[in-house]
């Protein structure tokens, strides 16, 4: 099943400044605005390698790309980076809290090298839908740099929790931390105990992988190594930097993401009348609706909250969910065909509203930020509570990929913790 190494990473020295003016959001959920805060905060900020930026003489849009692999060379040549002295595993924690939970949640992860594999070989598995626009400035920044220069996510099988507690109980070599503004603990921790990296590279070796987080890098890096051909024996080209968890991690946590609409096809006061062909729907105070849908959140229902421009949406609800089916063509599974977002897109958009395509709605992850966009202009929002990991589970095992934008698992992972170079593969 799957493959994993220890490696020798790069991690910053002490000489790059303070590691929380050199570390950063993963690049997809960093806006132009925020990349030049991060950019402004140091010179050895991490962005300036995933998120090289263009200059107005720049000969191409490429030269970015060779900008970041020089800024790379030269950090390795000033000592900004240093190469771990010996092959190693790296357990990653992150405590959080979320909002209305009292308890701190930690999630464990142990970043490593796995060997990347086509999705019909059947041991890295995709849940989510992907597209090539995304794709070609990674591959781009991988191909000039021949770097990992950020950890993608995943997750593997544990029933028993004994593999999530064989990571949590691994001696460690050295330990750093940082608080971001968020209020996340990030704990980066060596591992580098041969017995024990044996040990828990021989534990996850009969795992599948499922993917997180990271579909366009992991496809990336899949691209970029079908781009070396047939070759004897192992090279750099065979792995990509991911870090794992345990399904069973008590600290997993997958939150929802919401879509704003700005322009809707019908009144407020006809909106209410075409929910209910399909749905019992109550008007609520848009400000309560996020607490109506964690409330019925069960596996038995499905709900759904609208934000409105007057302050007063709709909570929507299907007390029988199959309902629906007779509704949806197409030959996927049932458990694809009832998840809430596959129920937002194609019966209440497409069906009911008549609205398709991506283009009509953006994304957040916000609630509070959905209820206030339409008090900004847009006119509506909805509200939707996450996929479970056995929906992300069942759906990937049966080759089914879910809507993008699907999961959103939190917190995001810290980019410049670890950077793995091609170049230092053993």
């Amino acid at each position: 099943m799957a493959t994993i190494r220890a490696f020798r990473g790069l991690r910053f020295s002490p000489e790059a400044g303070k590691l929380s003016q050199v570390v950063a959001p993963p690049y997809d959920v960093i806006s132009p605005d925020g990349r030049e805060l991060l950019a402004n905060q140091s010179p050895n900020n991490i962005v300036h390698l995933t998120l090289p930026r263009g200059e107005d003489d720049d000969r191409s849009k490429f030269v970015k790309y060779a900008r970041s692999s020089a800024q790379l060379a030269e950090w390795r040549r000033n000592g900004v980076l240093r190469l771990e002295e010996k092959p190693s595993l790296y357990r990653y924690t992150q405590t959080f809290h979320l909002p209305g939970t009292p308890a701190p949640l930690t999630r464990t992860k142990l970043m490593v090298l796995l060997k990347v594999e086509p999705y019909e070989n059947g041991v890295v598995l995709p849940h989510e839908q992907t597209f090539p626009k995304h794709k070609e400035d990674r591959l781009r920044i991988l191909e000039a740099t021949r770097s990992h220069l950020e950890c993608i996510y995943g997750l593997f099988e544990d029933p028993s929790r004994s593999i999530h507690d064989l990571i949590s109980d691994a001696p460690v070599s050295e330990s750093n931390e940082i608080t971001t503004e968020d209020g996340v603990l990030n704990r980066l921790e060596v591992i580098d105990d041969p017995e024990v990296l044996a040990a828990i590279i021989e534990a996850i070796a009969d795992r599948k992988v499922w993917i997180a987080d990271g579909h366009h890098r992991y496809e990336t890096a899949v691209t970029f190594r079908e781009q070396q051909g047939e070759k004897d024996g192992i090279i750099p080209e065979d792995f990509m930097m991911m870090a794992l968890s345990s399904m069973s991690d008590p600290g997993l946590v997958i939150l929802p993401t919401h879509r704003i609409v700005d322009k809707m096809p019908v009144s407020e006061g006809e909106l209410d009348n075409v929910m209910q062909r399909m749905f019992n729907v109550r008007k609520v105070p848009n400000g309560t609706l996020w607490q109506e849908l964690e409330t019925a959140n069960r596996p038995d229902t499905r709900a759904f909250g609208i934000a409105l421009p007057s302050g007063m949406g709709l909570f929507c609800i299907l007390d029988r969910p199959q309902d629906v089916l007779k509704w949806m063509e197409g030959v996927e599974s049932e458990r694809w065909k009832l998840l809430d977002v596959t129920i937002l897109h194609k019966i209440i958009f497409e069906r009911l509203l008549g609205l398709s395509g991506l283009e009509f709605f953006r994304y957040t992850r916000d609630a509070d930020e959905a209820i206030q966009s339409v008090r900004s202009g847009n006119d509506a929002a909805f509200l939707m509570n996450p996929p479970s990991v056995e929906d992300m589970r069942v759906i990937a095992l049966g080759k089914e990929k879910m809507p993008q934008k699907s999961t959103y698992y939190y917190p995001k992972l810290l980019s410049g913790l670890v950077v793995w170079s091609l170049s230092d593969f053993e």
